[in-house]
């Protein structure tokens, strides 16, 4: 790939969102993990951007791949970046894709682009707003993708859970598009009950992948909701998430409209942010 062999040595700088650690994976030569204030965030092997490490990116990467078969270019819209995984994902599976990334935390994306420098050809514009803003200025029907995976110290914002935020979601996406969004919660799973609710509320197909554990309340987690309004491809996406490393289910239909136990939709009058795990999840 033409890249510099690194040292093995972490790479630790504040951001504008907390203290980011870039840490080098001893067993993948160019693979890095970037944590912020302890929390991981990503995991990036500039070698194989394909590589998927963690649980729920690879999920997401199933969404990807059922969404569009390798080699077909799509717009896609990544609200919340991290070390751009997923769009090196799909710049690499898809050349030819057109990717938007909305990051807010400036100094993280200059870390990010000079330490793990994005591949020349990659067509990926960054821009270093907030996700909602961001998204705002995406052009009506552009997008076949929307990708959120936004967190805040750990906690997904208030204003990026609501009905409102979804009706821009909608705005974006093509006809048949996909929403895919990654969520993180814990018992009671108040929260997760209530994106569920307020997806069902924009969205007439939806379907959500996530642990077994966490879906019955035992331990905190991410679980992946991918919303459309055409019917999703829900047994292949079931058997790539039971075939996972750490297998996932797949909930759909009147089991998961079930699974909210009647939570109500979010609107931005009565929005909050996403529990903060608990610090065992980090140790």
């Amino acid at each position: 790939m033409g890249k510099s062999r690194r040292s093995a040595e972490a790479v630790v700088e504040p951001v504008d969102g907390g203290l980011a650690e870039l840490i080098p994976d001893r067993e993948r030569t160019h693979a890095w993990t970037l944590l912020i204030d302890g929390a991981p965030q990503s995991h990036v092997d500039l070698d194989d951007p394909t590589h998927l490490s963690f649980e729920y990116q690879r999920r997401l990467g199933h969404v990807i791949d059922l969404f569009a078969p390798p080699g077909k270019p799509v717009h896609a819209v990544h609200l919340g970046g991290g070390a751009f995984t997923l769009a090196r994902y799909l710049a690499a599976t898809r050349p030819r894709s057109t990717q938007q990334v909305v990051e807010r935390d400036a100094a993280l994306v200059q870390l990010v682009r000079r330490k793990l420098p994005l591949e020349q050809n990659a067509r990926i514009r960054v821009r270093s707003v907030d996700a909602r803003e961001g998204l705002a200025k995406v052009a009506d029907g552009w997008a076949d993708l929307v990708i959120a995976d936004v967190f805040s110290g750990a906690r997904t914002p208030a204003h990026l859970t609501s009905t409102e935020f979804l009706d821009e979601v909608r705005r974006t996406l093509k006809p048949g598009g996909y929403y895919a969004a990654n969520l993180a919660d814990g018992p009671p799973l108040a929260h997760l009950r209530g994106q569920i609710a307020t997806a069902a509320a924009r969205f007439p197909e939806l379907a959500l992948v996530a642990d077994p554990t966490v879906l019955r309340g035992k331990r905190f987690g991410n679980a992946v909701l991918v919303a459309s309004d055409t019917p999703l491809p829900l047994a292949e996406l079931t058997r790539r998430a039971a075939s996972d490393p750490h297998p996932g289910r797949v909930e759909h239909g009147k089991a998961l409209l079930d699974f909210t136990g009647g939570a109500a939709a979010v609107t931005d009058a009565r929005a909050v942010a996403s529990p903060a795990p608990p610090a065992s999840v980090f140790r």
